[in-house]
């Protein structure tokens, strides 16, 4: 069985080779059998290594420990769940599962990628497939999942502790849909370039994959922040980790590429913008699969210590990357301009909204790599860390966030700032307000906290305005608002939602971020402590034995100011045996949109124990937003404009690639 996985595998790699030439020989000759052969390349090379990834994940499931995948990140004791997700919890299951994602998308172009012209299908399907060629050939020379141990070890040495959690089902298989979904908006700008069929059809196409490649994206950055929060015990969501900055260089890339593909489609301007960030995005998903695997990084997220996985990658990531900007540079000066606008108007707000997120990510990217560049030029080693993001990352974004409610309010072409200004007076009014009472009764000395805010609500109430101006709310009957509000494309609720999403995501942040108190206490069995207008004792701890693991639980009760316990937290250190490893598991009790955080320290000679408590006011609203943010662009993935009536293509003024 685990042959057979093995040889699907090598299929894969063979039928990747297959999909990334004739389908490429064909659109250059105009062989119509040569294009459709990529279809049946993609959709076989997918089943090939769907029956890989199976073969792998039932050796896990079995704990077939002759396998050394499997005994050096499994155990017979380990629960079912993660016997099952602790297939990609390791760098080889991993990468079979990137390369499962990959061509998987590619299937999806050859199943719905009939409305394509024939040449541009031929060409994403090659491009795609060059893609997967490399991977393939990767993870058989350098990260075989299939590699035997002879004889079979008895027992295997079990997963990282850490990654023992139902977020390792969750977080990586979205980010991996995030990061390799760029990969066919590469494609298609790949092949856009290649043929010079680069206009408002082409943007239409592209931008359901740019859109359903940032949900997932999003979707993966959340839950990651929120694993890391709750099972690290630090009490943070973010870090700005090397790791964590290249998973979000690629959504903020992302994002402008996304409102990027909105212009291209409506004026079809921004075609080099377009074209650009395209590449841009999964360059950076690329710098990040670099940053995971190379050795380079010492971080809980990175896998590989091996220089040869390292290298590999590295010259897959410059094949591509500078082959993909070589390209671009050849052709982009080649490419007639789009439709013209004036600077006050949607255009111009999103040609902002570009230019203030792609300075984000440089700034990131300057942050993240100096450090690795440094240490490789000259030997020192530094860490870049929060306080230079805070400074430099922040700014940026304040003015763009400033600007958002204002984009959706303009018209196309030339807008009028005044009366977008006027339709927010509301929505300004409401953020006042709501700065004035932070400054005055909650915290008189954060200046940062009243201000951050008031830009939460102001964003939150802009998204409503926005909707509201499209229903006529003031203009017509509240009944006939209701109809038309009704009546509106789901793209139009999409893009109010995913604005309303990055509303209360600034709302919870700031709030964490300024208004967070910390204790650090040492606890005896019925002893108390105030915090955040609440009582909590220390009940004492109780030993208990898991399927893998033995564990202290530090039992507290949350109470009210009347006695009266409201409800129970537990949080424990627990050791993994077959490691011998340690982790904190947090306590967390909600309350309303605010936490009350536990985490057990190390126990005192007096028969005490070191608590660390937070609270952390408005917190879940980090989250929540991001789910609102996916859920509008769900939204706005499910309208019918995005899947019919793609507008009909024309070539732009692009020589084609002469034949040799």
């Amino acid at each position: 069985m685990v042959e057979a996985g093995h040889f699907a595998l090598v299929l894969a790699f063979v039928l990747a080779l297959v999909q990334a030439s004739l389908p490429l020989i064909g659109a250059r000759i105009g062989d119509a059998r040569l294009m459709a052969a990529g279809n049946s390349a993609a959709l076989a090379g997918f089943l090939m290594t769907a029956i890989a990834f199976a073969v792998l994940t039932a050796a896990y499931v079995q704990s077939d420990f002759s396998l050394l995948n499997v005994f050096e990140n499994s155990h017979s004791q380990k629960p079912l769940l993660y016997k099952f997700t602790g297939t990609w919890g390791n760098h080889e299951g991993s990468m079979l599962l990137w390369v499962l994602i990959l061509t998987g998308f590619g299937a999806l172009v050859a199943l719905f990628g009939r409305n394509l012209p024939a040449t541009l299908r031929a060409n994403v399907l090659a491009v795609q497939g060059m893609i997967g060629a490399a991977f393939f050939l990767f993870i058989l020379l350098t990260s075989n999942p299939f590699a035997r141990l002879d004889p079979a070890p008895i027992e295997g040495q079990d997963l990282n502790p850490i990654l023992q959690d139902v977020g390792l089902a969750i977080h990586p298989p979205l980010l991996y849909l995030g990061y390799v979904g760029f990969s066919i908006c590469f494609s298609f700008a790949i092949a856009a370039l290649i043929e010079g069929r680069i206009d408002a059809a082409w943007a239409r196409w592209v931008r359901p994959w740019t859109l359903m490649a940032w949900i997932f994206l999003t979707g993966g950055i959340a839950m990651g922040s929120f694993w890391a929060y709750y099972e690290l015990g630090w009490g943070g969501f973010w870090f700005w980790d090397p790791v964590e900055n290249a998973s979000f260089m690629p959504w903020l890339a992302g994002t402008a590429l996304l409102h990027s593909a909105i212009v291209m489609e409506k004026r079809s301007a921004l075609k080099i913008w377009t074209i650009l960030l395209s590449i841009l995005t999964f360059s950076l998903s690329l710098l990040g699969t670099f940053l995971v695997r190379s050795g380079v990084l010492t971080s809980v997220h990175a896998f590989a210590t091996d220089p040869t996985r390292g290298v590999f990658i590295l010259t897959i990531l410059t094949v591509f990357v500078g082959g993909a900007l070589a390209l671009f540079a050849w052709r982009a000066q080649a490419l007639a301009p789009g439709g013209l606008f004036q600077p006050i108007s949607r255009e111009g707000a999103l040609v902002l909204n570009n230019l203030f997120l792609s300075t984000a990510t440089a700034t990131v990217f300057v942050g993240t790599l100096y450090p690795l560049l440094l240490e490789a030029l000259t030997g020192d080693k530094i860490s870049v860390g929060a306080p230079f993001f805070e400074a430099t990352f922040g700014p940026l974004m304040v003015p763009l966030l400033i600007a958002v409610p204002f984009g959706p309010l303009l018209a196309w072409k030339r807008g009028d700032l005044w009366a977008a200004a006027q339709r927010l007076v509301f929505a300004f009014a409401g953020a006042l307000l709501v700065t004035l009472v932070v400054a005055l009764f909650i915290d008189r000395a954060s200046v940062f906290a009243a201000l951050g805010l008031g830009l939460g609500v102001w964003l939150v109430l802009g998204a409503l305005t926005d909707l509201a101006m499209k229903a006529g709310l003031g203009k017509v009957g509240f009944a006939a608002a209701r109809r038309r509000l009704a009546g509106l494309p789901r793209a139009a609720f999409g893009t109010a939602l995913a604005h309303l999403g990055l509303g209360l995501t600034t709302l919870g942040v700031i709030s964490v971020m300024s208004l967070e108190t910390e204790h650090i206490i040492t606890m005896k069995p019925g002893e108390t402590t105030d915090v955040a207008g609440y009582e909590l004792r220390f009940d004492g701890l109780q030993p208990h034995q898991g399927a893998n693991y033995t564990e202290d639980r530090g039992v507290f009760a949350l109470m009210a100011d009347d006695g009266r316990t409201i409800t129970q937290i537990v949080s424990s250190k627990r050791l993994y045996t077959a490691r011998q490893m340690p982790t904190t598991e947090a306590g967390i009790a909600t309350r309303g949109l605010s936490q009350l955080y536990v985490s057990l320290g190390d126990p005192t000679d007096d028969g005490g124990v070191v608590v660390r408590i937070w609270w952390k006011p408005f917190v879940t609203l980090i989250w929540i937003g991001s789910i609102v943010m996916m859920a509008g662009g769900t939204l706005s993935l499910s309208d019918r404009r995005l899947r019919v009536g793609a507008p009909s293509p024309r070539k732009t003024a692009v020589t084609p690639v002469p034949a040799e």
